[in-house]
Protein backbone atom coordinates (compact mmCIF):
# COMPACT_ATOMS: atom_id res chain seq x y z
CA UNK A 1 0.00 0.00 0.00
CA UNK A 2 1.05 3.64 -0.41
CA UNK A 3 1.79 5.77 2.62
CA UNK A 4 2.19 9.56 2.78
CA UNK A 5 4.35 11.19 5.45
CA UNK A 6 5.87 14.60 6.13
CA UNK A 7 9.65 14.51 6.33
CA UNK A 8 11.82 16.55 8.72
CA UNK A 9 12.03 19.54 6.40
CA UNK A 10 8.28 19.69 5.78
CA UNK A 11 8.07 17.87 2.44
CA UNK A 12 5.22 15.46 1.68
CA UNK A 13 6.53 12.03 0.66
CA UNK A 14 4.38 9.21 -0.73
CA UNK A 15 5.97 5.76 -0.98
CA UNK A 16 5.24 2.05 -0.89
CA UNK A 17 4.88 0.83 2.70
CA UNK A 18 6.75 -1.02 3.89
CA UNK A 19 9.57 -0.19 1.48
CA UNK A 20 11.32 -3.21 -0.01
CA UNK A 21 14.11 -1.47 -1.92
CA UNK A 22 15.83 1.27 0.09
CA UNK A 23 18.75 3.53 -0.81
CA UNK A 24 20.42 5.41 2.05
CA UNK A 25 22.75 8.32 1.32
CA UNK A 26 23.79 9.08 4.91
CA UNK A 27 26.24 6.89 6.87
CA UNK A 28 24.43 7.28 10.20
CA UNK A 29 21.10 6.37 8.62
CA UNK A 30 22.57 3.37 6.78
CA UNK A 31 24.07 2.14 10.06
CA UNK A 32 20.70 2.62 11.76
CA UNK A 33 18.70 0.80 9.08
CA UNK A 34 21.05 -2.17 9.18
CA UNK A 35 20.81 -2.27 12.97
CA UNK A 36 17.03 -2.50 12.57
CA UNK A 37 17.39 -5.71 10.58
CA UNK A 38 16.83 -4.28 7.10
CA UNK A 39 19.89 -5.78 5.43
CA UNK A 40 17.85 -7.55 2.76
CA UNK A 41 15.96 -4.38 1.84
CA UNK A 42 18.84 -1.92 1.41
CA UNK A 43 19.93 -1.90 -2.22
CA UNK A 44 22.22 1.15 -2.26
CA UNK A 45 24.46 3.26 -0.02
CA UNK A 46 27.24 5.83 -0.25
CA UNK A 47 30.91 4.91 -0.34
CA UNK A 48 31.20 6.58 3.08
CA UNK A 49 28.69 4.18 4.66
CA UNK A 50 31.16 1.89 6.45
CA UNK A 51 29.18 0.49 9.38
CA UNK A 52 28.32 -2.12 10.46
CA UNK A 53 31.45 -3.74 9.09
CA UNK A 54 30.96 -7.17 7.59
CA UNK A 55 27.44 -6.31 6.45
CA UNK A 56 27.52 -2.93 4.74
CA UNK A 57 30.13 -4.05 2.22
CA UNK A 58 27.55 -6.34 0.58
CA UNK A 59 25.43 -3.34 -0.43
CA UNK A 60 26.32 -1.55 -3.69
CA UNK A 61 27.83 1.93 -3.35
CA UNK A 62 25.78 4.17 -5.66
CA UNK A 63 26.85 7.63 -4.46
CA UNK A 64 28.92 9.82 -2.22
CA UNK A 65 27.23 12.16 0.21
CA UNK A 66 27.72 15.19 -2.06
CA UNK A 67 27.59 13.39 -5.40
CA UNK A 68 25.43 10.64 -6.89
CA UNK A 69 25.54 8.14 -9.72
CA UNK A 70 22.01 8.61 -10.98
CA UNK A 71 22.10 5.70 -13.41
CA UNK A 72 23.43 3.38 -10.69
CA UNK A 73 20.58 4.47 -8.42
CA UNK A 74 18.06 3.91 -11.20
CA UNK A 75 19.52 0.44 -11.75
CA UNK A 76 18.68 -0.67 -8.17
CA UNK A 77 15.09 0.63 -8.52
CA UNK A 78 14.54 2.06 -5.01
CA UNK A 79 11.04 2.61 -3.72
CA UNK A 80 12.37 4.95 -1.00
CA UNK A 81 15.56 6.99 -0.66
CA UNK A 82 16.80 8.42 2.65
CA UNK A 83 18.94 11.56 2.75
CA UNK A 84 19.96 13.91 5.56
CA UNK A 85 19.83 17.69 5.31
CA UNK A 86 23.45 18.31 6.33
CA UNK A 87 25.04 15.27 4.73
CA UNK A 88 23.42 15.64 1.32
CA UNK A 89 22.82 18.66 -0.88
CA UNK A 90 19.56 20.30 -1.89
CA UNK A 91 20.55 19.70 -5.52
CA UNK A 92 20.79 15.94 -4.89
CA UNK A 93 17.31 15.92 -3.36
CA UNK A 94 15.88 17.92 -6.25
CA UNK A 95 17.38 15.55 -8.82
CA UNK A 96 16.38 12.35 -7.04
CA UNK A 97 12.80 13.41 -6.29
CA UNK A 98 12.17 13.65 -10.03
CA UNK A 99 12.44 9.87 -10.12
CA UNK A 100 11.86 8.42 -6.63
CA UNK A 101 10.28 9.12 -3.24
CA UNK A 102 12.93 10.91 -1.14
CA UNK A 103 12.68 11.36 2.63
CA UNK A 104 14.87 14.08 4.16
CA UNK A 105 15.95 13.55 7.78
CA UNK A 106 17.64 16.21 9.91
CA UNK A 107 19.90 15.60 12.91
CA UNK A 108 21.43 18.57 14.73
CA UNK A 109 21.02 17.48 18.36
CA UNK A 110 21.17 14.36 20.51
CA UNK A 111 17.37 14.41 20.84
CA UNK A 112 17.02 14.62 17.06
CA UNK A 113 19.31 11.60 16.75
CA UNK A 114 16.85 9.63 18.88
CA UNK A 115 13.98 10.98 16.78
CA UNK A 116 15.75 9.90 13.57
CA UNK A 117 16.00 6.32 14.83
CA UNK A 118 12.32 6.31 15.77
CA UNK A 119 11.46 7.77 12.36
CA UNK A 120 13.41 5.06 10.56
CA UNK A 121 11.46 2.46 12.52
CA UNK A 122 8.13 4.07 11.64
CA UNK A 123 9.00 4.45 7.97
CA UNK A 124 10.25 0.89 7.47
CA UNK A 125 7.87 -1.08 9.72
CA UNK A 126 10.55 -1.65 12.37
CA UNK A 127 9.04 0.38 15.21
CA UNK A 128 9.78 -2.17 17.94
CA UNK A 129 13.41 -2.61 16.93
CA UNK A 130 13.85 1.17 16.75
CA UNK A 131 12.34 1.66 20.21
CA UNK A 132 14.72 -0.95 21.65
CA UNK A 133 17.73 0.73 20.03
CA UNK A 134 16.71 4.15 21.35
CA UNK A 135 16.16 2.72 24.83
CA UNK A 136 19.59 1.06 24.83
CA UNK A 137 21.33 4.26 23.76
CA UNK A 138 19.42 6.37 26.27
CA UNK A 139 20.47 4.03 29.08
CA UNK A 140 24.07 4.52 28.05
CA UNK A 141 23.67 8.27 27.72
CA UNK A 142 22.18 8.49 31.22
CA UNK A 143 25.68 7.63 32.44
CA UNK A 144 27.42 9.95 29.97
CA UNK A 145 30.59 11.40 31.50
CA UNK A 146 30.16 14.95 32.77
CA UNK A 147 32.84 17.64 32.89
CA UNK A 148 32.64 20.87 34.83
CA UNK A 149 32.38 23.53 32.14
CA UNK A 150 35.74 22.87 30.51
CA UNK A 151 36.26 24.93 27.37
CA UNK A 152 36.82 22.90 24.24
CA UNK A 153 37.30 23.11 20.49
CA UNK A 154 36.48 20.13 18.28
CA UNK A 155 38.68 20.45 15.19
CA UNK A 156 37.63 18.76 11.94
CA UNK A 157 39.98 20.30 9.35
CA UNK A 158 43.45 21.70 8.82
CA UNK A 159 44.62 24.36 6.36
CA UNK A 160 42.39 26.13 7.12
CA UNK A 161 41.44 25.10 10.62
CA UNK A 162 37.73 24.34 10.90
CA UNK A 163 35.87 23.57 14.11
CA UNK A 164 32.44 22.34 15.13
CA UNK A 165 30.04 25.19 15.80
CA UNK A 166 26.36 25.76 16.57
CA UNK A 167 23.43 23.62 15.47
CA UNK A 168 25.43 20.41 15.10
CA UNK A 169 25.01 16.98 16.62
CA UNK A 170 28.64 17.01 17.80
CA UNK A 171 28.19 20.29 19.64
CA UNK A 172 24.97 19.01 21.22
CA UNK A 173 26.84 15.92 22.44
CA UNK A 174 29.70 18.01 23.85
CA UNK A 175 27.21 20.24 25.68
CA UNK A 176 25.48 17.17 27.09
CA UNK A 177 28.87 16.18 28.52
CA UNK A 178 29.24 19.59 30.16
CA UNK A 179 31.73 21.18 27.77
CA UNK A 180 31.62 24.82 26.69
CA UNK A 181 32.27 25.43 23.02
CA UNK A 182 33.29 29.09 22.55
CA UNK A 183 32.92 28.80 18.79
CA UNK A 184 29.13 28.46 18.81
CA UNK A 185 29.04 32.24 18.48
CA UNK A 186 31.07 32.11 15.26
CA UNK A 187 29.39 32.31 11.87
CA UNK A 188 28.31 28.99 10.39
CA UNK A 189 27.97 25.49 11.71
CA UNK A 190 31.59 24.62 10.94
CA UNK A 191 33.44 27.93 11.20
CA UNK A 192 36.95 28.56 9.91
CA UNK A 193 39.25 29.76 12.70
CA UNK A 194 42.82 31.01 12.99
CA UNK A 195 45.63 30.29 15.44
CA UNK A 196 44.81 33.64 17.05
CA UNK A 197 41.16 32.59 17.44
CA UNK A 198 42.27 29.43 19.24
CA UNK A 199 44.55 31.42 21.54
CA UNK A 200 41.85 33.96 22.40
CA UNK A 201 39.31 31.22 23.20
CA UNK A 202 41.03 30.29 26.49
CA UNK A 203 40.59 26.57 25.82
CA UNK A 204 41.14 23.71 28.25
CA UNK A 205 41.11 21.03 25.54
CA UNK A 206 41.36 20.70 21.80
CA UNK A 207 39.83 17.55 20.33
CA UNK A 208 41.54 16.64 17.07
CA UNK A 209 39.17 14.37 15.13
CA UNK A 210 40.21 11.37 13.05
CA UNK A 211 37.88 12.47 10.28
CA UNK A 212 37.17 14.15 7.93
CA UNK A 213 40.77 15.38 8.25
CA UNK A 214 42.83 12.50 9.69
CA UNK A 215 44.55 14.12 12.66
CA UNK A 216 47.39 11.98 14.03
CA UNK A 217 50.09 12.04 16.72
CA UNK A 218 52.34 14.26 14.60
CA UNK A 219 49.76 17.07 14.80
CA UNK A 220 49.71 17.27 18.61
CA UNK A 221 52.94 19.30 18.71
CA UNK A 222 51.40 21.87 16.38
CA UNK A 223 48.68 22.66 18.92
CA UNK A 224 50.97 22.46 21.95
CA UNK A 225 53.18 25.09 20.37
CA UNK A 226 50.14 27.21 19.59
CA UNK A 227 48.62 26.93 23.09
CA UNK A 228 50.99 25.67 25.75
CA UNK A 229 48.33 25.52 28.47
CA UNK A 230 45.72 23.72 26.36
CA UNK A 231 45.68 19.92 26.17
CA UNK A 232 45.29 18.50 22.65
CA UNK A 233 43.67 15.06 22.39
CA UNK A 234 43.20 12.78 19.39
CA UNK A 235 39.62 11.53 19.20
CA UNK A 236 37.87 8.90 17.11
CA UNK A 237 35.48 10.91 14.98
CA UNK A 238 33.21 7.89 14.51
CA UNK A 239 32.35 8.03 18.22
CA UNK A 240 30.71 11.38 17.47
CA UNK A 241 28.40 9.92 14.79
CA UNK A 242 24.69 9.58 15.50
CA UNK A 243 22.96 6.23 15.14
CA UNK A 244 24.18 2.90 16.55
CA UNK A 245 27.71 4.32 17.08
CA UNK A 246 26.13 6.13 20.03
CA UNK A 247 26.00 2.80 21.86
CA UNK A 248 29.80 2.63 21.93
CA UNK A 249 30.41 6.31 22.58
CA UNK A 250 29.99 6.37 26.36
CA UNK A 251 32.46 3.55 27.07
CA UNK A 252 34.88 5.14 24.60
CA UNK A 253 34.70 8.49 26.39
CA UNK A 254 35.29 6.86 29.75
CA UNK A 255 38.28 4.93 28.49
CA UNK A 256 39.93 7.69 26.47
CA UNK A 257 39.26 10.67 28.71
CA UNK A 258 39.59 8.88 32.07
CA UNK A 259 36.11 9.76 33.32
Amino acid sequence: MNKTVIDRVGRSVTYQFPPNRIVSLCPGITDTLLSLGLEEKIVGRTRFCIHPKGIVERIPAVAGTKDIKLEAIKDVKPDLIFVEKEENTKEIVEELEKHFPVYVAEVQTVDEAFQMIDDMGDLTDRKEAAAKLVSSIQQQFDSLPKTHEKRIAYVIWRKPYMVVGKNTYINSLLEKMGYINPFIDAEGRYPTVSAEDFQKANLDYVFLASEPFPYKEKHLKEFLEMMAKTKPLLVDGEMFWYGPRMLKAVSYFRQEFNY
